[in-house]
């Protein structure tokens, strides 16, 4: 039975619905959302083991026969997403116990991750493109709990802004939906990418195309849809932040994937061209924005624009090394986004700011802390043998092959400028002369060290281990190359 597809959605969604009722008892509902969560890791992890082996798994609701059903599909890709959304969520709640605070504790915290994690794996498991803006907005509504709750006031006025803002995405998305049903008579992606080349005036399908390029970029923040993200995304505490840093914008970036390689196919040299150059506007301006600033946060949340960028930039090239870099950077972005979010949310605490200028010296008291933040830098980098070297030299590669050399060069130069902002943050906090700090119980900084070292080891392994995590990124880039074995999951079930 392919139930099991739907096991990463409901585990999260069950126990979210159960801790509403216990609001004030913190310790049990850090007791429940670690279980829900582990128990969601297992299940993913079992699921990726049974789409390696067998193939694109997929459920139809209902009586329903595909594409008139609801179709749920996990195929590599979708599978190996929940997987390392559903781990990232296990650190960030694990991270949360001695950074997010009591109050926000007892004001649906933990009900507001597991929906949130409900939403995201929704999003990647869904084979219905009107269920994926219903996923969407389950996440919306978790993301607008999580990013007011303590009701701090750059918290709400960021709020509004992030509010706004995805409501008129998810305007634009309905549109879209209505446009798109209006010439092919379907929603479900497999029947879509049967349904649009039969469709004589392919001006309407590239419009519909860049319509939905809007949608999804605003979503994931590509250039020049980008500007709510900087602010919204500083305005959380760090276990928050580091959240939706490492997976929100990842929805984004996987819709713009899956449609733009399964259905969004009839122009390539149009719609693909101009994903390729916004992916390197992207980057630029998050180079930029990396740089200009002297707060930790904002380095750090340019960053998350930067690797919008790369990822995008590879799966724009449409051949088998840009997929291919795209899948491995993307994963490992995942990673050690929130490996780093954890690591500079342990700065801001000790030194009760996150601005560098007032920040100095804490090699002499923290080494092992100044040691794992450079090797999470040179990670995000892309400096060998670590997590991101594989992803970015893939995609280089696939810019030459492309004809696009001048976007390959353009990510090879700015990797040094990527290098550059998180060493700035090395330079500063850890060396210079030492300056006050606040007081940290070791106990404290204990719990808040171990997630942030799990998650580097992790994004290691990733790297150490690409040759065995190889064959997983070959057969989910060939579903993305070849849409049949997809179709034919879904539509011949």
């Amino acid at each position: 039975m392919n139930n099991f597809i739907l096991y990463p959605i409901i585990i999260p969604f069950l126990f979210a619905a159960l801790l509403i009722f216990i609001p004030k008892r913190v310790r049990l509902q850090r007791i429940v959302s670690v279980f829900a969560l582990l128990l969601t890791v297992i299940a993913s992890a079992v699921l990726c083991v049974r789409v390696k082996s067998e193939g694109v798994l997929s459920i139809t609701l209902g009586d329903w026969q595909a594409p008139f059903g609801i179709s749920m599909v996990s195929d590599l890709l979708s599978a190996l997403l929940v997987l390392t959304t559903s781990l990232v969520a296990l650190f960030v709640v694990l991270y949360s116990f001695q950074s997010i605070g009591l109050g926000r504790e007892k004001y649906y915290y933990y009900s507001g991750v597991l929906f949130l994690i409900t939403g995201i794996n929704g999003s990647f498991t869904t084979g219905d493109l009107f269920n994926l803006f219903v996923f969407f907005e389950v996440l919306l509504m978790a993301s607008y709990l999580l990013i007011v709750i303590g009701g701090e006031k750059i918290q709400l006025r960021e709020s509004i802004k992030y509010i706004l803002v995805n409501i008129v995405s998810s305007s634009f998305f309905v549109v879209g939906v209505a446009y798109l049903y209006s010439v092919t008579g379907t929603l479900s992606m497999a029947d879509l990418a049967v349904k649009i080349p039969q469709v004589e005036n392919t001006g309407i399908i590239t419009t519909i195309a860049i319509m939905f390029l809007v949608v999804f970029g605003l979503k994931g923040a590509i250039f020049p849809l980008y500007f709510w993200l900087p602010g919204s995304y500083s305005a959380p505490p760090t276990p928050v932040l580091a959240l939706f840093g490492a997976l929100l914008t990842k929805v984004g970036v996987y819709a713009i994937i899956r449609s733009y390689t399964l259905f969004f196919t009839m122009d390539v040299g149009f719609t693909h061209e101009i994903l390729a150059y916004l992916s390197i506007a992207t980057i630029i301006v998050g180079c930029v924005g990396a740089l200009a600033y002297f707060d930790v946060k904002k380095i750090m949340i340019y960053n998350i624009i930067i690797a919008v960028g790369v990822i995008l930039f590879g799966a724009s090239q449409f051949n088998q090394a840009g997929l291919q870099g795209a899948l491995f950077y993307l994963f490992h972005d995942m990673f050690i986004k929130a490996a780093l979010f954890f690591l500079v949310g342990i700065l801001v605490v000790i030194f009760g700011t996150s601005d560098l200028r007032k920040m100095g010296g804490l090699m002499k008291t923290k080494p092992a802390l100044g040691w794992f933040y450079l090797i999470a830098a040179f990670a995000l980098a892309g400096i060998p043998p670590l997590s991101g070297f594989v992803g970015k030299l893939l995609i280089v590669q696939a810019g030459f092959e492309g004809n696009h050399a001048w976007g390959s060069m353009i990510i090879l130069v700015t990797s040094l400028l990527v290098l550059l902002s998180v060493m700035r943050i090395f330079i500063y906090a850890f060396w210079g002369e030492p300056v006050p700090t606040k007081e940290v119980s070791p106990s404290r900084y204990k719990q808040l060290f171990m997630p942030a070292v799990a998650l580097v080891g992790i994004s290691i392994l990733y790297g150490v281990g690409s040759e065995w995590l190889y064959p997983y990124m070959v057969d989910a880039t060939n579903v993305l190359q070849n849409p049949s074995i997809y179709i034919d999951a879904v539509l011949k079930e």
